[in-house]
Order: structure tokens, then sequence, then C-alpha cells
């Protein structure tokens, strides 16, 4: 399996995944233009993209969805958004496991503002990666799903501190810190300390806030929850906002 994003922040996300049958990405949420041009740098046409999966209904998820000519699956509550703008839509239910080729794609409900969002469990050959961004507040079921995984990309929207003392107006910080926002790296490294163990190989921090964030904080609080606990093989890796990140083969 390879991974890599190619946008991962308020301005856009989508998350390239290949397995040795399937090229899927998760979201759309840069111009159809940057998702082609960031494709083919790492030698993928966009035409042998089997389908995007979408986690959520928010513009910097699915900006680039109507331009598209390839299936789009949408959870079932959200699919009236876009009748009459995706070419192809397939419909899924949360909770509900299905196949693209040869990847078992599992989503699960999060907390986030929106109307069904999910997240992705992604299964191949027995390798597992979790995929988990927007999400205010961590569940059982999301513990439970992001157990036992070979790679974890996972929000670290931001720093506590950074967020109160910045420039936000009030009840946008509510909105971030609320239960249906977004994760703190305190709450971030508290999920990854619960899901850790002997089997996980990577874990990317996604969704970093350029505002009330920094790369090196993120990975800070990330770093903290391995000390000590004799997982020095775990590879961290940042996802950038405007541009590629790094491409992890499993």
């Amino acid at each position: 399996m390879r991974l890599c994003t190619l946008a991962s922040g308020s301005s856009g996300n989508s998350l390239f995944v290949e397995t040795r049958g399937a090229r899927v990405l998760i979201d759309a949420g840069i111009s159809p233009r940057q998702l082609k041009s960031r494709l083919e740098t790492i030698g993928v046409d966009m035409s042998e993209i089997d389908c995007i999966l979408v986690t959520h209904e928010h513009t910097d998820h699915v900006a680039a969805l109507k331009y598209v000519d390839i299936p789009v699956y949408i959870a079932s509550p959200t699919v009236h958004l876009w009748k009459d703008e995706v070419k192809i839509i397939r419909e899924f239910d949360s909770g509900r496991p299905f196949f693209i080729k040869d990847m078992c794609v599992i989503p699960f409900s999060i907390p986030h503002d929106g109307i069904e969002p999910v997240g992705f469990r992604l299964e191949t050959e027995g390798i597992k990666i979790g995929v988990v961004t927007d999400i205010g507040c961590v569940t059982n079921l999301v513990r439970e799903r992001l157990s036992g995984l070979d790679a974890l990309l996972l929000e670290f929207n931001h720093d506590e501190d950074m967020l109160i003392a910045g420039p936000y107006p009030w009840d946008l910080k509510q909105r971030i810190k609320g239960r249906l926002g977004h994760l703190s790296n305190r709450e971030a490294a508290e999920l990854l300390g619960y899901v850790i163990h002997e089997g996980l190989k990577c874990v990317v921090l996604a969704h970093l806030s350029e505002v009330n964030n920094t790369p090196e904080l993120a990975q800070e609080a990330a770093l903290s929850t391995l000390m000590g606990r004799e997982h020095n093989h775990i590879r961290l890796s940042i996802a950038p906002q405007r541009r590629l990140g790094e491409v992890i083969e499993l």
C-alpha cells in the first residue's frame, strides 16, 4: 500500500491511497488542476483514479467534486447535496464496509459539525490504515476503528494556548475547541497513546492549523506519547497544508 497527502488543512484536503489493485482519493478539496499536477508528481494520472471517498461536505474537502468524471462515494444522508453537481454518485452507509477492487473500505461516524462526517479504515492484504481528520472529540467507536493499524493519518489541528491567544473571534475559538470541532495536539496525542501498538509503523500528523499550530508543536506532542514506550520504530510525518506530503509505502 502507498499513501500520500496532496493537501491537508483548512485551505484544502486530499489524500491519495494505492493498493495493488486500486487507486483512490479521500476528499478532493483543492482545484482539479492542483489535483492533476500533484498526482503527476508521484507518477499517477488522474484517469487512473478509481474513485473519491468523501469524509464530509465542507468546501475544503469537496471543492473539486463537480469537475471530475469518476465515481464519488458519499454518505447517504448527504447525497442530496450533490445530485445536481456530481456526475457519478455512489452512496455508502456509515459502519457498513464496501470494496473498491481489492481495498476494503470501512467508514465510521466521527463527531464534527457536518451532516454525516466519517473517518475511514482501509484494509488490503493484511495492511490496515486509518484516516481521521476534522474530528471534535474521541469516541469509543473511533478508538476501536483506529486500533491495530499499520499506519494512521490523524488530525493534530491546534495548540490550545495558541488558539486561545490567537486572532480568531471567540465564537470561532469555541467552535474549534468544541465537541464538533477539531482535535488539539494534546487530544490527538492522547488518542495516539491509546491506539499505539507494536505493529504501528507510521503516523501522519494532518490538518495542522496555519494560525493556531506549528509543525514543531504538533511533532512534540506526538513524540511525548512515543517517549518511554519503546516505540522508536514509529515514523512520524507532517502533512503540509499546500503541497505534497511524504510518499509512504507499507
